[in-house]
């Protein structure tokens, strides 16, 4: 999954426009003030709601429909590393935001892999190497 959020990450920054950058920018500024504690499940979603707007913009439904699907994956590693990582995911949403308002996509593919590398590490120390992981394949 890490692989193909990267890629469709680096094909919706050759698509962005300037109202994109500033519906992902908001939805990034939106899971920002949304309380970690008591309901993480609710900012976990928030998190993982950038990569389904990646995803439509690439403007490949089928894409698309991976994408989302993937970001459910997601948000379910989210909600297993918990709260703690709430600090981690912002600022990486943020360094995200920076390469694809410079419109660099191998930077900005570049930023989602490193991202979610770290959480995959992170959800295999939370709950042994089982079920908080996402795969490296697409």
């Amino acid at each position: 999954m890490i692989s193909l959020l990267s890629a469709a990450t680096r094909i919706a920054c050759g698509k962005m426009t300037p109202q994109h950058l500033n519906a992902l920018h908001a939805s990034v500024e939106q899971a920002s003030c949304l309380p970690a504690r008591p309901d993480w499940e609710r900012k976990a979603t928030a998190h993982a709601e950038l990569f389904t707007m990646l995803g439509d913009l690439t403007g490949d439904c089928d894409l698309a429909r991976l994408v989302s699907s993937a970001a459910g994956r997601l948000q379910d590693l989210v909600l297993t590393v918990g709260p703690a990582a709430d600090g981690i995911i912002l600022s990486s949403r943020r360094r995200l935001l920076r390469e694809l308002k410079a419109w660099d996509a191998d930077g900005a593919a570049r930023e989602v892999e490193r991202h979610l590398g770290g959480l995959n590490y992170m959800g295999r120390v939370a709950c042994g190497a089982g079920s908080g992981r996402i795969s490296r394949a697409s």
